[in-house]
């Protein structure tokens, strides 16, 4: 089970200086200790100080002379399925540019419309995970050869009545499906998910995908609504197809 980051734990302070730092390397991914200490005109001991408190915390993690938010980089598996080897990790910050192009190429193909939004949302932030007070957001990834040919993706939003949920996409290239790759990402995203405290996670697609639908049934996935005419693709009206998995039982209240 892989166990990337608290998603849902509160960020707490010892120092202003500290949420300042935190603030600005969780915006900007990875940033190099003369870019803090020059973008906040500190004096070099207390950065020193702010930042060992931020490691000490868990907050943000040291390599070499750079800081990026605290992610378990190495958890990783391979396995080997019809011939190929196949790695799942957590995506490195230079990884962005690759993975953007992987999700775009899903996007167009399968008109998957969130993960539009989602890899727009990556190409303007420029930043691959995200955990503040508004929202969490998680990666894995799957490559081939050192080539990055699929994700799944998390996205939280720190919201108290929306706490127990999570949104996921995920893709895989097109000559890469039917090898059983994107099943194994779902795993390690759910098992993420369930880990971190999320008890519903759930997706939209245009319901015209229905390679994609049955995958997500497949794994336990439930239709929970259908809204008519939602999408207009080539100028076509496509209907949204809301599904969704529970990760545990629900208690109704």
């Amino acid at each position: 089970m892989l166990i990337i980051m608290q998603a849902k734990q509160r960020l707490t302070f010892e120092s202003t200086e500290g949420e300042q730092l935190y603030s600005y390397i969780e915006r900007n991914g990875v940033v190099d200790r003369a870019e803090l200490e020059s973008e906040f005109s500190l004096d070099p001991e207390r950065v020193d100080e702010a930042l060992a408190s931020l490691v000490d915390a868990g907050h943000i993690e040291k390599r070499g002379e750079t800081y990026r938010i605290e992610i378990d980089y190495d958890a990783r598996m391979t396995f080997e399925t019809d011939g190929i080897e196949v790695t799942i990790r957590t995506p490195e910050q230079s990884d962005l540019g690759e993975l953007v192009g992987v999700m775009r190429a899903v996007a167009e193909e399968d008109a998957y419309l969130t993960a539009e939004t989602v890899v727009d949302l990556l190409d303007h932030e420029e930043v691959i995970f995200r955990h503040n007070d508004v929202e969490s957001r998680m990666f894995l990834v799957a490559t081939v050869d050192d080539k990055l040919v699929g994700w799944v993706h998390l996205h939280s939003p720190n919201v108290a009545k929306l706490s127990h949920t999570a949104e996921l996409t995920m893709g895989i290239l097109k000559e890469y499906r039917g090898h059983g790759i994107g099943s194994r990402l779902m795993e390690h995203g759910l098992d993420w998910a369930e880990s971190n405290g999320y008890e519903k996670v759930y997706q939209s697609l245009p319901a015209v995908n229905q390679d994609a639908v049955q995958f997500l049934e497949r794994h336990n996935w439930e239709t929970e609504a259908i809204r008519k005419a939602h999408f207009k693709i080539d100028d076509e009206y496509v209907a949204e197809q809301q599904m969704a998995v529970m990760l545990e039982d629900p208690v109704m209240g």
